[in-house]
């Protein structure tokens, strides 16, 4: 294969470790091929041997990176690396596949990005990595940062998802890009059936948010990717926590892998102030805008558990005068991504998201995250407050309860070992806006339902497929998009008369 065009250099080896063959796992529930060795030397936490080097390890120089990465992480103002990025870039930098835990705005995607950029410049070749991600945002903002890192050895990367055309997409692969980033549904469609595209002489793959790509389902299709990209390779997999399913697939893509963990399963970083607001149920949007109004002027992200709430909140609020902007999976990918970058640009400082948005998405200044609903997953909570008090820096998180979300409560108070403070207010204040919130909400569903008859649709809960059968209906799940659950009441159309 011809190299691409990179300025390179001098350095230290990057090719991969021989890795050895192994029977194809027969257990069905398992949904991943042991395409790689399983018996292989077993996870070792071999960064706590080296604690004393870490914490005198103060620079990316240190690291062992080359100048020109250096200067990237300079220019993009990374003054100093993260514990996630201290603990693995050495071990990635000697060849070794990489298995690392940490909490959400660690810095997981330079911590896996730096040390295949570093292999690139010493190595160029078309094709070296591919990155699997479970949302398109998240593969097009990871792309993003391998196009910063990467700017001064003139990196290439193309994005390979659902939802966009797949031969302007075979185009770009024609070009022969250095990284993919990708969903893996849409990137076995291009293996399958784009001519002469292939990942034979892959050298990197990684898995990103890998716990997600597994509660998504890919698990079948990141099994067919796994029998037709070379053995000999290096594999990373990054994820928020070590699910049954996560230990599967590092067992199946893995070789004696170093394991780096900068934080424990539930954490939540002390810089976060974490509290809540206790009403009646009836009252629920009431207590949004009141809270809304209270944090004027800050960045904030509302979670709902549905696509519906969703659009309609935003609607409320944008009623009221707010600048809110909703993101749910069933927006199209061109509207998904001017919401986000509106909302990363300050032109709309509210976010109204559906659990798409939890993970991943680096999103540098937000400053409160609100959630409207309780998600009745611990984990879901855990990375949807993660959104905010990143990288050091303080953060809110507000959770909106009601009579019917006692119990939830405290469920995620006991996983996350923390007693939430009630958030100031006087009720007598909160209530003095019902009626013009009333008014709103009757306005927003009234504009929701105009919108569906516009459009064709036969009601608000019609679910559309997507992907125009490539594969990719997987990337618009959120998981709770129009479902009933624990700590919901649900009255449909009379809910606000």
């Amino acid at each position: 294969m011809e190299e691409s065009h990179i300025s390179s250099g001098s350095g230290q080896s990057s090719s991969a470790e021989t890795q050895s063959d192994s029977s194809e796992s027969s257990d069905k529930n398992e949904r991943i091929s042991t395409s790689r060795s399983p018996t292989s030397t077993p996870v070792k936490l071999e960064a706590e041997e080296n604690k004393e080097k870490i914490e005198k390890t103060t620079t990316f120089e240190d690291l062992g990176l080359i100048k020109p990465l250096c200067e990237a992480c300079s220019a993009l103002n990374f003054l100093k690396p993260t514990p996630i990025q201290v603990e693995s870039i050495p071990y990635a930098l000697s060849n070794r596949d990489i298995i690392g835990l940490a909490q959400t705005g660690s810095g997981k995607t330079a911590a896996f990005a730096l040390p295949v950029l570093q292999a690139l410049w010493e190595d160029p070749k078309p094709f070296y990595a591919c990155v699997l991600a479970p949302t398109r945002e998240l593969a097009y903002q990871i792309s993003q940062q391998f196009e910063a890192l990467g700017s001064t050895i003139g990196v290439k990367t193309t994005v390979i998802v659902g939802g966009m055309d797949m031969m302007s997409q075979a185009i770009s692969l024609s070009k022969r890009p250095h990284i993919i980033v990708a969903t893996p549904g849409r990137l076995h469609d291009h293996l399958e059936h784009t001519k002469g595209f292939s990942l034979r002489n892959l050298r990197f793959l990684i898995m990103d948010e890998a716990d997600r790509l597994l509660d998504m389902d890919f698990g079948p299709v990141i099994d067919k990717i796994l029998k037709v990209i070379p053995r000999d390779r290096r594999t990373f997999l990054f994820s928020a926590t070590m699910t049954t399913k996560v230990a599967k697939l590092q067992r199946a893509s893995l070789v004696s892998p170093v394991k780096v963990q900068v934080s424990t399963k539930y954490d939540t970083v002390d810089a976060l102030v974490q509290s809540y607001m206790f009403f009646p149920f009836k009252y629920k949007d009431v207590y949004l805008v009141y809270l809304i109004n209270e944090l004027s002027g800050k960045s904030i992200i509302v979670f709902t558990r549905t696509v519906y709430d969703a659009s309609r909140l935003s609607a409320v609020l944008r009623m009221l005068g707010f600048p809110s902007i909703p993101l749910h999976g069933q927006l199209s990918q061109s509207v998904r991504l001017s919401s986000l970058n509106q909302f990363k640009s300050g032109n709309r400082s509210i976010l109204v998201a559906t659990d798409v948005a939890s993970r991943g998405l680096d999103i540098p200044a937000v400053d409160c995250v609100v959630n409207y609903d309780l998600p009745t997953n611990s984990k879901d909570y855990i990375h949807r407050v993660g959104r905010t008090a990143r990288a050091g820096r303080s953060g809110k998180a507000v959770t909106l309860a009601t009579q019917y979300d006692v119990e939830l409560l405290q469920r995620i108070e006991g996983v996350i070992g923390k007693k939430m403070t009630e958030f100031p207010h006087e009720r007598e204040q909160v209530l003095i806006l019902a009626e013009r919130v009333g008014e709103a909400s009757r306005e927003a569903v009234r504009e929701l339902r105009e919108a569906e008859r516009n459009r064709g649709k036969g009601g608000k809960h019609h679910r559309k497929r997507r992907g125009g059968g490539d594969g990719e209906d997987e990337d618009y799940k959120d998981c709770d998009d129009d479902v009933v659950q624990g700590g919901t009441i649900f009255k449909k159309k009379k809910k606000y008369k």
